[in-house]
């Protein structure tokens, strides 16, 4: 259902109307009681209701994401970085006697 927007002619009070599009306009001032509201034309709004109405409902999956961006192309050895030197030095100790 819309939300229609509407304002009194004789007091400039505002509201919100929500109608069905079928329903016939309101014509008196909720504020002053008296037949002065007038239909405003405004930017279009709407509202989800029920379950379901999430903002990930649409997205791509992690998993799905992730198989996308590695490539495909298989890694040589070339290109695996090299490992890191590690120290081999060893000391020998003499016995005095």
């Amino acid at each position: 259902m819309p939300i229609y927007e509407y304002q009194c002619t004789v007091c400039g009070h505002k509201l919100d109307s929500l109608q069905k599009v079928n329903e016939a306009p309101l014509t008196d001032c909720p504020e002053c009681g008296k037949p002065g509201l007038q239909k405003l034309i405004s930017a279009s709004s709407f509202q989800l209701k029920g379950t379901g109405w999430y903002a990930t409902d649409f997205k791509t999956k992690p998993e799905a994401k992730r198989e996308t961006t590695h490539s495909s192309k298989p890694v040589s050895v070339a290109e695996t970085p090299a490992p890191a030197p590690t120290s081999t030095t060893s000391t020998t100790e003499t016995k005095k006697t």
